[in-house]
């Protein structure tokens, strides 16, 4: 089943639906407390044996609590329970008397606390919105004084799971336990989070509207597979435009890309003092001299025409003449990656990039800076919300949008917006994106579909 990335109000959902489907909500929340049991088990396994404190709020989110530290005490983990008030929800109030009548431990949140191994945030929800109210917030301030690892159940505590964002201090967990699916504040906090780890617990299978995660097996199935027979020609032919003066390094990132991703045959396409570097660093590479503040000459509209997809934009640079240059060749294209500059040159032209779209299968790679400049009226919920800027951006200009950040959002007119958490910071680096490119000029090469 796939994985979804859903917001607080999708989740409830999430749960209305099960409810309506026969399963009550108080069997998911007892197999979310002992799946976070399992968690802990196979993980932490050290730390249990030093003992846990679970602090509970006074919603659902301390019933998941109240249910692990149930969970703990029948397996002889010395376990303790800081409840930062009386229960607030029926399902919270049972879990709580089960757990007291099963001789679970309570201490004061105020303290003094026994000596542990491992604490445990169950304090806050998904649903929880805003600053932390004093009784809370105290804990949570608390809690990151100790020395220990910290384990939030199904996020941590003072971080708004729909937008990633903290309203004063929030808990600073090792570990996030989440349940069903990701909440998209798990991927917009990913410091506060630590790992994340999904569990399943009998939810009834996701909208297919919704969001979902996009793995190493997905990504696997996409790849067209080479047949025994398969030769350079086969293979598909990738031609790279980019590389102006001073940023032959782009070019010939994006053209090795393409080769490392199952091109058959690569051409850069670039000034001609450029194309001398190329052809002595990249001898595999074939070449075509452009010079970008130019109209097209024959023989690149001939080879653009005999490709199977064109990249636009590594180190294209931003002089006079790139977007009509551009234009010219994309019509001439099968399929077209636009990044960098390439993207860069549409500002405040975005009616040409919706013609291209339109004739052409189109993929635009932009990051957080260069999606604000071609699409300004989505600049104010980008970085908060960028499944919603990028699924608007894409249905308004009729082309596949990839926004790379944390996390990555692919985004299509038409079908479920795709979502991408397999970076890591080192991928903060100059020469990242112009990979992507090539990796995906390749991909369109060989037959993949932008959609």
């Amino acid at each position: 089943m796939p994985i979804p990335v859903l917001t607080p109000e999708q989740s409830a959902a999430w749960d209305a639906r099960a409810a309506a489907a026969g399963i009550p909500l108080g069997t998911l929340m007892e197999t979310a407390g002992r799946a976070a049991l399992q968690v802990l088990a196979s993980r932490l396994p050290d730390r249990l044996s030093g003992g846990v404190l679970v602090a509970t709020g006074v919603g659902n989110n301390g019933g998941d609590g109240w249910v692990l530290a149930r969970a703990l005490n029948r397996l002889e983990v010395p376990v303790f329970v800081a409840p930062v008030g009386e229960p607030g929800s029926e399902l919270n109030r049972q879990m709580s008397e089960l757990a007291r009548a099963e001789g679970v431990r309570v201490v004061d949140p105020e303290g003094p606390w026994p000596q542990v191994a491992l604490a445990v945030d169950a304090l806050l929800g998904t649903g929880a919105l805003g600053p932390l109210r004093t009784p809370v917030r105290a804990l949570v301030e608390r809690l990151n004084d100790l020395a220990l690892p910290l384990v939030a159940i199904d996020g941590p505590s003072g971080v708004d799971l729909g937008t990633g964002t903290s309203h004063g201090p929030a808990i600073q967990a090792t570990l996030s336990i989440t349940f069903g699916g990701l909440r998209r504040g798990h991927l917009l906090a990913r410091d506060e989070c630590g790992t994340i780890v999904v569990v399943d617990i009998g939810h009834p299978p996701p909208d297919p509207g919704w969001p979902v995660l996009v793995g190493e097996s997905e990504v696997a199935r996409w790849q067209t597979r080479l047949a025994a027979r398969a030769h350079k020609g086969s293979r598909g032919r990738v031609i790279v435009v980019g590389g102006d003066a001073g940023m032959t390094g782009a070019l010939r990132i994006a053209c090795r890309a393409a080769f490392a991703a199952g091109a058959g045959l690569v051409h850069a396409a670039a000034p001609a003092a450029v194309i001398e570097a190329i052809q002595a660093a990249e001898p595999d590479v074939q070449t075509v001299a452009q010079d970008f503040s130019d109209a097209p000459t024959t023989e690149i509209e001939t080879l653009v025409h005999q490709c199977d997809a064109l990249v636009l934009g590594p180190g294209l640079g931003k002089g006079p003449g790139r977007r009509p240059l551009i234009i010219a060749l994309a019509l001439r294209a099968r399929a077209v990656v636009l990044d960098a500059d390439g993207l860069n040159a549409f500002q405040g032209a975005t009616d040409d990039l919706r013609e291209i779209a339109r004739r052409r299968v189109l993929i635009l790679t932009p990051h957080v800076g260069e999606f604000r400049r071609l699409f300004p009226e989505q600049s104010q919920v980008v970085e908060a919300d960028p499944w919603q800027a990028a699924s608007e951006a894409s249905r308004a200009i009729g082309a596949t949008i990839l926004l790379k950040g944390v996390p990555t959002v692919i985004a299509t007119p038409d079908g479920p917006l795709l979502t991408v958490a397999a970076g890591n910071p080192g991928l903060a680096t100059g020469g990242s994106g112009d990979l992507l490119s090539g990796l995906l000029g390749a991909m369109l090469a060989a037959g993949a579909t932008a959609a």
